[in-house]
Formats: C-alpha cells, sequence, structure tokens
C-alpha cells in the first residue's frame, strides 16, 4: 500500500508544470526591424530587469515589428 502511495504521490509531482513556480514581475514592449533585432531587445531588457526568463507573448506588424513579452523571476 506505502509503494502505491508513494507512485501516486511521485506522479502527481511530475505532472506539475515548472512554469507555474516562477513569479511573474512585470511586462515589456518593444520595437525592431526583424524578429531575431525584437527577441534580441526583449533579452537586453529582461537582463537589465533581473529577469531570469522571458515569454514573448505577442508580436506583429510590417515593416517594423512590435511585441510584448512577461518577465519571471
Amino acid at each position: 500500500m506505502k509503494s502505491i502511495k508513494t507512485f501516486v504521490i511521485a506522479a502527481a509531482l511530475t505532472t506539475v508544470s515548472f512554469g507555474s513556480f516562477a513569479a511573474e514581475i512585470g511586462t515589456i514592449t518593444a520595437s525592431d526591424n526583424t524578429l531575431d533585432g525584437l527577441e534580441s531587445t526583449f533579452a537586453a531588457k529582461a537582463a537589465a530587469a533581473g529577469a531570469s526568463s522571458y515569454k514573448i507573448i505577442e508580436a506583429g506588424g510590417q515593416n517594423r515589428i512590435h511585441g510584448t513579452a512577461v518577465l519571471y523571476k
């Protein structure tokens, strides 16, 4: 019985998203002429804000690309 309980607990813990443990610390916006440039701008802004990671949640445009990213600690 103990091994079944241990297995169930282990299975439940492995299905938890590790992203849910990260604390959201804010959002940033940026613009650039290319997607690579936009991503580089996000990386620089995230580092300056002390974020450990970021997630781009939207990007679009025609001649100039604008985007928004969420910062995580």
